[in-house]
């Protein structure tokens, strides 16, 4: 588990990286959980490491030596294209691309933004792929800045507030809520403060309409979150 590796590796490659590591204990696969976030490696590697790991999982493009984040825009559908690979914080993407249309997310948790300067709508994308822009609910093919989504974790907690500042009645939430009229008494956060985890506050129920993202920290009124009006219609954990 500590050095976590998804795919199943063979024998030889069990003993290969227990070589390059220094492991004297021999490790079984399924002591191989988590590496990063595409090919997995929390614990970083020696560029000897980085060599091996490419020529078991035959892997032709370099891999850094810092955790796997990286995405990539296509201007076309079904990743098509002109495209820009990113795996970093971006606040503006306009030179690399004139539009998007595809995304694919090998590693890491993201937000893009619709305009420069981490302005516009905002869209939340987990690792996967995605075709065309109405797999990420896009309104259009645009997107201009990005940042990567620093507060991704094992748990998520968060308390709401019907009133700025912290005022009024309140509420936990730990989990995904589709729904949240069911469990308050009306449409409207006004404040929040985010413990754990990273969320996000969806216009519509069932996870639909705009996106904002609340990572770790408090938050007085709706704008704060980037939010036009205090309406919340459902909340998701980012996970």
């Amino acid at each position: 588990m500590v050095y976590g590796i998804k795919k199943p590796m063979s024998s030889s490659a069990l003993v290969l990286v227990s070589m390059v590591y220094g492991i004297k204990k021999p490790m079984s696969s399924s002591a191989l959980v988590l590496v990063s976030m595409v090919y997995g490696i929390k614990k970083p590697m020696s560029s000897s490491a980085l060599v091996l790991v490419s020529m078991v999982y035959g892997i032709k493009k370099p891999m850094s030596s810092s955790a796997l984040v990286l995405i990539t825009f296509y201007e076309d559908r079904n990743y098509q294209g002109r495209y820009y690979e990113c795996d970093s914080d971006s606040s503006d993407l306009h030179t690399f691309f004139s539009r998007c249309n595809s995304v694919r997310v090998e590693g890491g948790f993201w937000v893009v933004y619709e305009r420069p300067n981490y302005m516009g709508f905002q869209y939340v994308l987990t690792p996967g792929e995605y075709p065309d822009y109405q797999r990420w609910m896009g309104f259009n093919d645009t997107v201009r800045s990005c940042r990567i989504i620093r507060n991704v974790g094992n748990s998520w907690r968060m308390k709401l507030w019907e009133k700025p500042n912290f005022e009024g009645q309140s509420m936990e939430v730990a989990d995904n809520m589709p729904s949240f009229q069911e469990r308050w008494h009306s449409r409207e956060v006004n404040s929040c403060k985010v413990f754990e985890g990273a969320w996000v506050f969806f216009e519509h129920p069932n996870y639909r309409g705009r996106q904002y993202l609340l990572e770790r920290g408090e938050y007085r009124r709706h704008t704060e979150w980037g939010g036009m009006q205090a309406n919340v219609g459902s909340i998701r954990c980012v996970k």
